[in-house]
């Protein structure tokens, strides 16, 4: 992940890496809290009925977004 991170930020210029995140994993959110990355209080639904997700094994799927700063200026 750090390697990505600073791949982002020196060769492609990125300021913010953006993770969505299914919100029932808070096992995940918590590892990429403890990562330096934040609830933004962005969230979406999950693609139903789009094959390339897999099959859902439950009903009440959702996304919430958490970002990461990676360089120093305006985001």
């Amino acid at each position: 992940m750090t390697e990505a991170e600073r791949l982002a930020c020196e060769e492609w210029g990125a300021v913010t890496m953006i993770m969505t995140v299914l919100v029932q994993r808070l096992d995940l959110i918590a590892w990429y809290q403890r990562r330096g990355y934040r609830l933004t209080g962005r969230s979406g639904p999950f693609p139903y009925g789009e094959e390339r997700f897999g099959t859902p094994r439950r009903p009440d799927l959702s996304f919430v977004k958490l970002a990461k700063r990676l360089a120093p200026g305006p985001p």
